[in-house]
């Protein structure tokens, strides 16, 4: 399938206007898009092509096109414009038109870490989750040390994208926010609770520590190769980590070494480690 747009870049909202940053407007007219590869209740990810890069093209839903949506529109590209770093997916631009709201970023060709987790066989072998693992701590060690610290928020295998070379990188920053005091207010919005801290499904203050147990939690499905809380249903994993403080078992197999970073990941929220310290 190719699609290219009608709608004109005169047509633009003025969502530029608080970030400042119309050179990273992409028009409608100069993508091409081809194949949908990703859905989600927001949005819909195409792979396309534009001045002859290959690109992913994240095109809103129009129930997104009210006023709650632009703003965190708006959110999401003030975020990742500013992000440049090797673990980090790359922002090429976005545009807001009559018609349609959309982000453009580089194409992560094998798609998704949890899809390639997932699939039989996985042709990973340790060392090789060992150095996925380094590049999602690189990837968040970068977020928490910007100016102020960026908290990712929904940080899950979904949301971490494969190149060709099998580097991970952290991408889909819409639940991110800016961490301007020491603690982000609780969010009705919030991410897949499987991955979630017990402290965001209790809807309570969170910062970059809650990132860390969902790395845990990403550890954890590298090691293991499932899905995490799989015979769970979002509310049941509300009870049991929210609030009876459960853990998933680790395999007794483990390298002691990863064991243990995992279990200082999930760790509770007042001792919990920052990325910067493991």
């Amino acid at each position: 399938m190719s699609s290219t747009g009608t709608a004109s870049s005169s047509s633009s909202r003025h969502v530029w206007d608080d970030l400042e940053s119309p050179e990273y407007e992409i028009t409608w007219e100069s993508l091409s898009l081809h194949d949908q590869i990703g859905q989600g209740t927001c949005a819909t990810v195409h792979r396309g092509t534009w001045c002859g890069l290959d690109v992913a093209v994240k095109v809103f839903h129009e129930l997104q096109y009210n006023e709650s949506g632009m703003e965190d529109f708006r959110k999401e590209v003030s975020i990742m414009k500013k992000l440049r770093h090797p673990n980090i997916v790359l922002f090429l631009g976005a545009a807001s038109t009559q018609d349609r709201l959309y982000i453009v970023t580089e194409l992560m060709p094998r798609g998704s870490l949890f899809k390639l987790l997932h699939r039989r066989p996985t042709g990973l072998d340790w060392k090789r989750k060992l150095s996925m693992a380094l590049d999602v701590a690189r990837g968040m060690t970068y977020l928490h040390n910007c100016t102020p610290p960026i908290v990712h928020r929904d940080l899950k295998s979904t949301n971490l994208l494969v190149d060709k070379n099998l580097k991970v990188k952290v991408g889909d920053f819409s639940l991110s926010r800016l961490k301007h005091s020491n603690f982000l207010t609780g969010n009705a919005r919030m991410g897949t609770s499987q991955w979630m801290p017990p402290e965001v499904l209790r809807s309570e203050a969170s910062s970059e520590k809650s990132d860390v147990y969902s790395f845990g939690v990403i550890l954890w499905e590298l090691a293991t190769e499932e899905v995490p809380w799989k015979d769970l249903d979002p509310l049941q994993v509300i009870a049991v980590v929210g609030f009876k403080d459960k853990r998933m078992p680790l395999p007794e197999s483990l390298d002691p070494k990863y064991a243990a970073t995992i279990q200082d990941c999930w760790k509770r929220y007042k001792v919990l480690p920052f990325f910067a310290s493991e």
